[in-house]
């Protein structure tokens, strides 16, 4: 890691899995500096993760980031990412990029997150995970896996059920995940990853005004009662990855993939208010890897090709109260996005690299309009940009490597983005591509004692960034348009340690000063205003202690500084700590090891918002987070070859 010319942390799959509640990505992914996370208990909306700012302004899903799952793209073609097929259960390992890195992986201004799920295991095992919480949290999961000559499969299985802690906030989810390998011979192997997911309707009790939080932190927004909202998810999913080696030096990968998915939702508003989208996801890249010597220099290269394609066939209903009424809206929706890049890696001396890359990526939308009583609003939108980046890595030895980085993005608006304000279908085509330049700075090594540490600081350039709002008739649904410009300048710190043997310490710590330089809309003009929804102070600390005996404890505190919730700076939802304790044993007897685990959330009962909705109508900005609770549970493992 310290030797990758750019922001990277890395979470392995004991902080994903061991004693977690396993709730969502935020429990482990909040140690990584340069991280906002939001939203852990709202399943209708998804986790909100904000990377330098990008990120923040989602509605709804991941943007600004690029998440793939075993090498396969979770982020649609159109640059929205959903999350809730991630089967925390059986993940190995999570890798976090910050920052825009478009020679490699397309549009993403925030950054990549790369989760992996565990390898079929050499050794045969099948476990079972029951877990038991407040607000009624149930979560089983049964999994197993194990290799047999070239062939190796792992098979996870899941159940999750959780009434809420707020009025309308149930939420289930069944979840069927799978990896299998074939090790074809030994310069070449064959991935194939399978998902799929079934979440019955995850109940929406939306914002609350700050008014309805003092009166009542529990209770569900009147109109989301009102028309019922809420969504149900059925998807499918297989991915296949195929690598080759052909001697020391040459190799490829190749990937293709397909998604199904079925999305039902309903909204607080009547016109439109429902929701009834059936999306076929697929796409493939193939990739070049050459590693070798140029002009008799160690030297690394890659070129590849990307092509996804995202049909959405989207219908609109009224929401009679709960209950589906006359179609509004039908049109189907087309996004076909390639992408071409190359990158060189070039030791110039011995202690100083010099990478430098390029992305060509082209985005066309494409809307089909199905329902002409209201005019004929097909239409077609294309946005290309070609993203270079350069970055000098100073690596005198492990302790100190110091890299100065220049590189470029841009991000495309979603079709749920490109929704008309104005009403009816197609699209609002005075939306632009939003356009990023980072500078970036940084210092990393490892010093005696086990201690690893970062610090990166950056200057990013923001051209037309897409800022969401909602309208009075139509809450809790988001429209956006561009401002004109914005800056970001920011500090991201992160130590670990091990100053005494079993004794962890972990401390990530963001500065974030954001602001709009130029953004007018009809409401006013913000030049000069911070951007909302991410705070100027971050911190996180963590202090883990695991006995030779098996037991381990981790305690963590989390300081979130106060930050804007509007565009005008108006509305400021207030700072606040929150503090998690958690601890397990494992005990080995013979072939079975047991591990009862138990933990508490919100340890000293503070108040604060789970999620923040961004420049909300009617005041309804506040989502309130539970207060103490506590979960347990036991894992029992069998392992095939014994003790």
């Amino acid at each position: 890691l310290v030797r990758v010319p750019a922001a990277v942390s890395v979470v392995d799959g004991a902080d994903v899995q061991s004693g977690r509640q396993q709730l969502g990505l935020d429990e482990s992914l909040v140690k990584v500096p340069g991280l906002f996370l939001q939203n852990r208990y709202n399943f209708a909306q998804d986790i909100r993760i904000s990377s330098r700012g990008f990120g923040a302004r989602s509605g709804f899903g991941i943007r600004g980031l690029k998440v793939l799952v075993d090498g396969i793209p979770a982020t649609l073609a159109d640059g929205q990412t959903a999350i809730d097929s991630v089967d925390l259960g059986s993940t190995r390992r999570i890798e976090v990029m910050r920052g825009p890195s478009s020679s490699l992986y397309g549009a993403a201004s925030g950054g990549v997150i790369h989760i992996l799920t565990e390898e079929p295991p050499e050794d045969p095992f099948i476990e079972g995970r029951v877990s038991l919480g407040a607000h009624d949290f149930e979560r089983t999961q049964l999994k197993g896996g194990g290799r047999a000559g070239p062939f190796g499969g792992l098979l996870s299985l899941s159940l999750f059920e959780l009434d809420g802690y707020r009025d309308q906030s149930r939420a289930a989810t069944s979840m069927l995940n799978g990896r299998f390998e074939w090790d074809i011979d030994e310069s070449s192997d064959l991935s194939v990853v399978v998902n799929a997911v079934n979440a019955p309707p995850a109940d929406d009790p939306g914002g609350l005004t700050r008014q309805q939080v003092r009166e009542d932190r529990r209770q569900a927004s009147p109109r989301n009662v009102l028309f019922e909202t809420g969504e149900d998810i059925d998807q499918q999913q297989l991915g296949v990855v195929y690598e080759k080696a052909f001697d020391s030096r040459h190799a490829i990968a190749a990937r293709a993939y397909g998604v199904w998915r079925d999305f039902r939702n309903r909204l607080p508003f009547e016109g439109g208010g429902a929701v009834d989208l059936d999306r076929v996801f697929s796409g493939g890249g193939l990739r070049y890897i050459y590693a070798g010597a140029l002009l008799g220099r160690d030297s690394r290269f890659s070129i590849g090709a990307d092509l996804d394609a995202q049909r959405d066939d989207r219908r609109r209903f009224d929401n009679r109260f709960g209950v589906r009424g006359p179609l509004a809206l039908d049109q189907d929706e087309d996004v076909t996005a390639w992408g071409v890049y190359l990158q060189q890696q070039l030791e110039l001396t011995r202690h100083l690299t010099l990478s430098a890359g390029a992305r060509y990526d082209r985005v066309g939308f494409e809307v089909d309009d199905g329902f002409p009583s209201d005019g004929d609003q097909s239409d077609r939108l294309d946005f290309d940009e070609l993203s270079p980046a350069l970055a000098l890595l100073f690596h005198p030895s492990q302790l100190l490597n110091l890299y100065a980085a220049v590189s470029t993005s841009f991000e495309t608006p979603t079709t749920t983005e490109l929704a008309n304000p104005a009403g009816g279908g197609g699209f609002n085509d005075r939306l632009d591509a939003q356009t990023s330049t980072n500078y970036e700075v940084g210092l990393k090594g490892l010093l005696p004692g086990s201690l690893r540490y970062e610090l990166a600081l950056f200057w990013i350039d923001v051209d037309d960034e897409l800022v969401p709002f909602e309208l009075p008739d139509q809450p809790e649904r988001d429209f956006f348009r561009n401002a004109g410009r914005s800056t970001r300048r920011g500090a991201e710190v992160g130590l670990m340690a091990e100053p005494l043997r079993g004794l962890n310490v972990a401390l990530a710590y963001t500065w974030s000063d954001f602001e709009y330089d130029r953004h007018e809309t009809p409401q006013g003009v913000f030049d000069g205003n911070r951007i909302p929804g991410t705070p100027r102070h971050l911190l996180h600390a963590e202090v883990g202690f695991r006995h030779a005996c098996g037991f381990r404890t981790v305690w963590d505190i989390l300081y979130v500084g106060d930050f804007w919730a509007d565009d005008a700076n108006r509305v400021r939802n207030g700072s606040y700590w929150v503090s998690n304790l958690r601890l397990d044993y494992s005990h080995r007897l013979g072939a079975f090891e047991i591990v009862p685990f138990v933990g508490v959330n919100n340890l000293f009962g503070e108040k604060y918002n789970g999620n923040v909705r961004i420049n909300a109508a009617l005041g309804r900005y506040f989502e309130p987070a539970p207060d103490r609770n506590v979960y347990g549970g036991i894992r029992l493992r069998y392992h095939f070859g014994g003790s």
